[in-house]
């Protein structure tokens, strides 16, 4: 009779993750199923107890992270200006508070300092603060 408990337990906690999706409770569910199975020995209660614990601790903390691992999508290629911020630059024309290029991603880009007294010569590095417009804002390369 504990056995049809436990697998009734396991198929509710297996439907209700489907709702969920987080794999909590299909950890839960497995360790159900897996109790269900050691309760056909006739072991006393207490027993199951402790074996459902053990399976759901073990399933919780070393399958669970490895299924959320496996199941992450790959990163998407951000393709939007954001992406250029911070990264690196090379200054073709003098960088001014007011205007200036650099060569950023492989295209030429209108830039400006973020401070309007610096300014970088052709040649140095600089670091894009951020995109606004067309327009890169770029400070020195730390």
């Amino acid at each position: 009779m504990g056995s049809l408990v436990w697998l009734i337990a396991a198929l509710a906690l297996g439907a209700a993750e489907l709702a969920v999706g987080d794999f909590t409770l299909l950890m839960l569910a497995l360790a159900a199923l897996g109790t269900s199975g050691v309760s056909l020995f006739g072991v006393p209660i207490a027993v199951e107890v402790v074996a459902f614990a053990i399976f759901a601790i073990g399933l919780l903390f070393l399958l669970r992270p490895w299924l959320r691992r496996r199941m992450q999508k790959d990163p998407i290629l951000d393709t939007s200006q954001k992406a250029l911020e911070g990264k690196a630059g090379h200054v073709l024309e003098t960088v001014t508070g007011q205007s200036g290029q650099i060569r950023l991603a492989g295209s030429i880009w209108s830039a400006q300092s973020l401070d309007p007294q610096r300014e970088f010569l052709p040649g140095e590095v600089v670091r894009v603060v951020s995109i606004e417009g067309n327009t890169a804002i770029v400070w020195e390369n730390l």
